[in-house]
Parts: structure tokens; sequence; C-alpha cells
């Protein structure tokens, strides 16, 4: 079992996320000058809809960074996490289920039709990719026989669990892009919406909202690491450079997706869940049973 990392690095975790979410909105290229962006939102004045509720819509903007960042405490850099806990999947599965109430929020929040048609598009959009999430994240712990997130990395010292559990790994990697709704999973912030959930927001509002998104996307790209791609373990660099290396290499795969993939419907995706998604997940997780359990 890992040691947890010191109390300070508590504190510094949202330091270190903020700057690597504006390197992922750089990358993305949505943005001509992400952090120009970033100066304008700060200044700019708030926006208030007819009859809105200011307190769901700031807690909902409020929640969705505040869960990634907790997401990321049980994501170890090399082999510390801030915090190694012995059930660390089951909290990062919740500090995503923390990120559905914040999204719906935001979208009920402002008492505006299109804010709340996004919120209702990403519930729809949860119900149907988290169940085969939720499968692919128990394969990787069923394959260690452990809930604790160093135990999983340390079990793949000799082979990767995305070499002989690709079912899991693709799927996970499916789901991390619908849970901060990227790519062709961009309904419930779409153009057709004008924005969506982020139809009303302006000022630190919305700034909070489109960082939590790339907060969630890189927490879910940095998660991929030791469930599924070895964790720190590699040769000649050390465990901390490993992990940044693989987790660049999972962001880097999700951006250059966004650019070849449609965007799909959620009727379609989400018969597409049922009907395909979660029984793979579960014949995957009975393949990788039948292999490690007695």
């Amino acid at each position: 079992m890992a040691d947890s990392a010191p109390l300070w690095a508590a504190a510094a975790l949202p330091l270190l996320l903020a700057p690597a979410a504006l390197a992922v909105a750089c990358a993305d290229g949505r943005s001509a000058a992400p952090v120009r962006e970033v100066l304008r939102l700060l200044v700019q004045q708030p926006r208030r809809t007819r009859a809105a509720d200011a307190l769901a819509t700031r807690t909902g903007t409020v929640l969705l960074p505040l869960a990634a960042v907790l997401a990321a405490a049980v994501v170890p850099l090399g082999a510390t996490p801030v915090s190694d806990l012995g059930d660390g999947v089951v909290w990062f599965n919740a500090m995503e289920a923390l990120a559905w109430a914040a999204i719906w929020l935001t979208g009920w929040g402002p008492n505006s039709t299109l804010s709340l048609v996004g919120g209702y598009r990403f519930l729809a959009q949860g119900l149907a990719y988290e169940i085969p999430h939720m499968l692919a994240l128990t394969t990787a712990a069923l394959g260690a026989g452990s809930l604790r997130v160093t135990e999983i990395a340390d079990a793949q010292r000799g082979l990767w669990f995305a070499v002989w559990m690709p079912a899991a790994f693709a799927l996970y990697l499916l789901s991390a892009a619908a849970m901060s709704f990227w790519g062709p999973f961009g309904q419930p912030a779409g153009r057709d919406l004008a924005g969506g959930v982020a139809t009303e927001l302006t000022g630190v509002g919305r700034l909070l909202l489109l960082g939590g998104r790339r907060l969630l996307l890189l927490t879910s790209a940095a998660m991929a690491v030791p469930l599924f791609l070895g964790g720190g373990h590699g040769p000649l660099l050390p465990g901390w450079a490993w992990t940044l290396v693989k987790t660049g290499a999972v962001l880097a795969l999700l951006l250059w997706l966004r650019r070849r993939l449609p965007g799909v419907r959620m009727d379609r995706y989400t018969e597409l869940s049922w009907v395909v998604l979660t029984p793979l997940a579960v014949l995957q997780a009975l393949v990788v049973a039948v292999v490690v359990l007695p």
C-alpha cells in the first residue's frame, strides 16, 4: 500500500490542476486565446434571468470543478496519491455522481428553457454511460482484487489491464468523454441550444463550468493510467514522469477523437448503451472473473 501524500498536497492539488486544465483548453484549439478568455470572464458582469434560482446555479457551477478535484485526490502521481483510500475506485465514481448533480443544478437554476433542456440531456446521457462505466471500473478492480487505486496499478507490473481488458478500457474512455460532455457527447452544451447548460452563464459562473468540464476530462484521463495502463511503472523514467506521459497520451487520443467523431443523439446513444455497450461490459467482467477468481 502506498503512503498518502502530505497534507499540503491536498491544498496544492487545485493549483496544479488549474494550469493543466488551461493546457487542455489550449490543446483543444476551440479558443484562440484561452488565457485572454479566462481574463475576460473574470471581469464580465453576471447576467440574471427572471425568477432564477441563484443558489442552485452557484452551487452547480462550484460543485463541478470541486467534484473533479476531489476525484483527482485518489489518482496517484507515480506511486503516491493525495489520499490512498481503501475504496478509491468507489470514491472516484461517487465524485462523478456529484458532477451529475452539479450539471443538473446548473441547468435548472437559471429558469431558462435552453439550459434546462441541456440539463435533461446530460441526465439522459449519464443514464446511458454510467452502467458501462461502473462495470469498466469494477472490471479493473476485479482484475487486481482490490478497490485501492495504487494496488490496481501495482497489479499491472507484468501486463497492463488495457491489453487483456480492451473492452473495459475502451468503454472507460468512451464514458470519460461522455462524463465531461466532450466531443461527440457535447449535446448538453450543444449549439442547437445556444450553449445548453451554459446558455445563461456569464462571468465567473461560466468560467467555473467550462473549467470544470476540462478538469473532469483531465481527471478521467489521469485515472485511466492506474486503472488500465500500469500507473507509474515503466523503464528509465521515474514514476511521476510515466504518469504524466501516459496521461498526456490518453488526453491526446481523446482530443484527436473529438475532431474525428460526429455528434451523437441521446436516444441513439442510449439504445447503443443498453443493447451493445452494457452487455459487452458484462461479458468483459465475466471473462476477467473466470481468469482471476479461483
